[in-house]
């Protein structure tokens, strides 16, 4: 799958990185803003903390 999304990409090496690199943080934006707290109101989050003595 890594291997068809380089060889997708245009131009040199230097700026397939480029491309790459973007590609990555448009992801992790994606799921920052919308996936996290979308499973994060599905998923039971029980409140626990770790008491002292």
């Amino acid at each position: 799958m890594y291997a068809t999304i380089w060889h997708i990409l245009p131009g040199p090496v230097w700026l397939r990185i480029i491309f790459v690199l973007v590609l990555l943080a448009g992801v992790l934006y994606a799921l920052s803003t919308w996936v996290f707290p979308w499973v994060e109101s599905i998923v039971n989050n029980q409140e626990a903390t770790v008491g002292g003595p």
